[in-house]
């Protein structure tokens, strides 16, 4: 009898370890982001069309695009600031090189640092005031044309 118990005692711990540390681990990241579309629209008249996420809230900020292992390749994450100021970011715990583009507050495209450097500390500023940052995947703005100048059409950025 001391057994049974034992071993109920046993399947009960078992369940709870799933259901509080092996369960979240399944739950994406990405369900944590609202879904939107942004178009970057080029001087050359060309128009690219993105799946984004937003990251708005502090938390959503910070967790940005960390710990991912790919993303589609129209997809980005559009990091939104109240104010414009001079963000800056970084690559820690982010697995994927990233193409950043900051934005003013009109959307237009004020500086892109290209291919970032996975999981690394350094620091990377917009060098100016800007309201957003919108990462893409690394090669996506030479691939499509994208340069400074060009505009990102988004409801939060058209101010």
């Amino acid at each position: 009898m001391y057994a049974k118990r034992l071993s109920l005692y046993f399947i009960r711990i078992v369940i709870v370890f799933f259901s509080i540390v092996v369960v979240p681990s399944y739950v994406s990241s990405q369900d944590l982001f609202e879904k939107d579309t942004l178009t970057i629209f080029t001087l050359n008249g060309a128009a690219h069309k993105f799946d984004i996420e937003l990251a708005i809230s502090s938390e959503q900020k910070a967790q940005g695009l960390m710990y991912r292992k790919k993303m589609p390749s129209d997809a980005g994450m559009l990091f939104i600031y109240g104010d414009e100021n001079d963000v800056m970011m970084w690559m820690k715990d982010t697995y994927l090189p990233l193409d950043m583009l900051f934005l003013n507050a009109k959307g237009k495209i004020v500086f892109i640092e290209e291919n970032t450097t996975p999981l690394s500390t350094r620091t990377i500023s917009s060098g100016q005031n800007v309201i957003g940052v919108l990462e893409l995947n690394a090669g996506t703005a030479l691939r499509l044309g994208i340069k400074v100048g060009d505009i990102a059409n988004h409801h939060f950025l058209q101010k």
